[in-house]
């Protein structure tokens, strides 16, 4: 974004005031503030003669602006600016580094209230001052003024690093404070560009309403998937099959208008690149092979209910399980009225059945206040619609059928294991005695297609031998998908599962046979892309899409750099009639947290010699990808933490 308006504040002699002005197009407004006053100044000739010069191009002057109260020196009218320079901020004297990191607390919380949505805060810290790894050297934390976590208590994340350029500012003196210490050593000093994210809301679980067998139920979506459902085409008629088994239970699917999809991912005219990546995974395989595309259905499973999972996936597959409870009122929404804009959209279910039972009339059930709730489950595959599609009008045979759409898992916290995510699943049918002809052809396409996808980011010249790798598994018929030779860091496994192909028989017919190949979207984008923590995949922040050109596969980066992270520890006592289950603890952790919790450690098991009654003390450690995390939410989150694994999980603090 090209500044129309600048801020500059902390200035000294003004020298940097009067230096940058001629680099600045005339149609960009200045306002150089400073924190001495007028009379301060007219003792230094340097700050007088610049002071000359910035009257004689009409740049407005401020004296005594206390930079941590920058809108009670500015009128409303004077405020809403582009750019905040602040260079070498410093209390004077002797301060020590956490005087500093007050002042610089205070004076981001100040930036707040006069910057524009969009705008940035420019910081120049001496060498090793910022405590990021961009300083070298790199100074311990707590001996830095931890400028990021500073910044975050005013709403702000690192956005870009520079060195600092005098040579972009002739002329410009760096003073101490009231220009009478000495100046500051600015070699290898560093320019922070911070900029704001979004805030961090109350994420109350959203609440849907769907209609089955002409009866209305609502259900609640779980408290680990806080703004996924309402972003996976749920109210937006996506999850709709033209006709065939699919279509057994007609659904009506509603939420609040305020609760839409504001970005549906695999839909036209989404850019983001998990469409994109699809697109071309779909198109480059479609070459070789006639396509059949299907649309996906409802991602609700009846407990109980068909599944082709085969029995070792169905074990590794935690389902997130839904309530639905009946709504006996037409007209009312819970305990409000339906809103006029709320959009009731046919959608279709194939798994989804109410318990069989005896026929209530509707209106006396809702007289006697009789409430009948029904428990599914999220689909933790497009593997469970196999046996559907393939038994639908719509397939056919010898093309390959695709079918894409979210999926959701519980699962352990992890940078590379996601509770959401998008699948695309590949059915190809053929004739028995074209096993030997159809199989080894699309698994050596498959293997060109995303080993091609995988290395488009590369930079020229560099290579990444034998990205994919197709592993048999003990049962002789199936495979898993991983990708070698990864570069995310030395905490990053090399191997990563980015899908499966499944030719063992899960589905009976008696001339033909299926593969199935099942591909994580979401992790194919992240190795494609070089993102390194799936969370930033679905974030509200427009900059994200805004660094992907539509239908390009681009290399990313962060717009959020260097975030703190917070370390906290929980032990607590087990109940000897509960089992516990870490996967329901981690699952706790990523709820209450809202998935700020990246990682969580089992230090230590202790089993008392007198009562054998077993203790478990666990790290967890809090980092966002994409907002501004303070060290004080994080606190908030882990005493919420507490009380949560109390209540859910039955245990006794220690």
């Amino acid at each position: 974004m090209v500044p129309r308006r600048l801020l500059l504040v902390g200035e000294g002699n003004f020298s940097f005031a009067a230096s940058l002005i001629d680099s600045l197009d005339p149609s960009v407004s200045v306002t150089a503030t400073g924190f001495q006053h007028r009379a301060d100044l007219e003792r230094d000739p340097v700050a007088v003669e610049n002071l000359q010069r910035l009257r004689e191009r009409g740049i407005e002057v401020r004296f005594g602006v206390d930079c941590t109260q920058l809108a009670h020196a500015l009128q409303a009218e004077d405020r809403d600016f582009d750019r905040i320079y602040f260079n070498f901020p410093h209390c004077g004297r002797k301060a020590g580094v956490a005087k500093n990191r007050e002042l610089l607390a205070k004076f981001f919380q100040s930036c707040a209230d006069v910057l524009t949505k969009e705008g940035e805060v420019h910081v120049a810290l001496c060498r090793g001052q910022g405590g990021t790894p961009a300083d070298k050297p790199q100074r311990e934390w707590h001996n830095s003024w931890q400028v990021v976590a500073m910044a975050a208590l005013g709403g702000f994340i690192l956005s870009d690093v520079c060195p600092f350029s005098c040579e972009a500012v002739p002329g410009y003196t760096c003073t101490g404070y009231r220009s009478q210490d000495r100046p500051f050593h600015i070699e290898g000093a560093l320019t922070y560009v911070f900029t704001q994210s979004l805030p961090f809301e109350n994420s109350q679980p959203r609440t849907f309403r769907v209609r089955l067998e002409d009866r209305w139920f609502y259900f609640t979506e779980p408290e680990a998937l806080p703004g996924k459902l309402n972003r996976c085409e749920l109210g937006c008629g996506y999850w709709e099959l033209d006709s065939g088994p699919l279509e057994k239970q007609p659904v009506l699917l509603t939420c609040e208008p305020s609760l839409q999809p504001c970005r549906r991912f695999l839909e036209a005219p989404s850019c983001h690149p998990i469409r994109t990546i699809n697109e071309k995974l779909i198109a480059k395989l479609g070459k070789t092979f006639p396509l059949k595309r299907l649309k996906c259905p409802l991602p609700l499973l009846s407990w109980g209910g068909p599944s082709v999972l085969p029995p070792a996936t169905c074990d590794l597959l935690p389902t997130f399980w839904i309530c639905l409870r009946e709504d006996n009122s037409s007209s009312e929404f819970l305990n409000g009225e339906i809103p006029q804009e709320m959009e009731e959209i046919p959608v279709s279910v194939s798994e989804c059945t109410l318990p069989k039972g005896p026929v209530r009339d509707g209106g006396k059930a809702a007289e006697e206040g009789i409430c009948e709730e029904v428990e599914l489950g999220l689909r933790p595959s497009l593997l469970v619609h196999v046996e559907a599609v393939i038994h639908s009008p719509e397939f056919l045979p010898g093309s390959l059928n695709v079918l894409s759409g979210p999926v959701f898992q519980k699962c352990h916290i992890s940078p590379f294991m996601m509770p959401a995510f998008h699948e695309t699943l590949f059915i190809l049918g053929f004739n028995k005695n074209m096993k030997e002809s159809c199989l080894p052809s699309l698994l050596d396409h498959l293997k060109d297609t995303l080993g091609d996808l995988l290395t488009q980011t590369l930079q020229e010249g560099s290579s990444l031998s034998t990205p994919v790798g197709f592993v048999l598994q003990p049962n002789g018929k199936d495979y898993i998908i991983h990708v070698k030779s990864l570069n995310f860091g030395p905490d990053c496994t090399k191997n990563l599962i980015i899908g499966s192909i499944v030719t063992s028989k899960i589905v009976e017919h008696k001339h033909q046979c299926f593969v199935f190949v099942s591909i994580n979207l979401d992790l194919l984008v992240m190795l494609a892309c070089d993102i390194s923590d799936w969370r930033i995949l679905w974030t509200f922040d427009n900059r994200f899409l805004k660094r992907f050109a539509p239908g390009k596969i681009e290399h990313f980066k962060s717009y959020s750099l260097y975030p703190p992270c917070y370390v906290h520890d929980v032990s607590f006592w087990l109940d000897e009639k509960k089992a516990f289950d870490e996967l329901d603890f981690h699952t706790v952790a990523r709820a209450v947290s809202q998935d700020t919790v990246v990682s969580v450690q089992c230090l230590d098991r202790f089993q008392h010699p007198e009562t054998r009654q077993v203790s478990l003390c666990y790290r967890l450690t809090y980092q966002t990808c994409d907002k501004a995390l303070t060290p004080q939410l994080a606190a908030a989150m882990q005493s919420q933490l507490r009380k949560e694994i109390q209540r859910q999980l039955h245990v006794s603090l220690r």
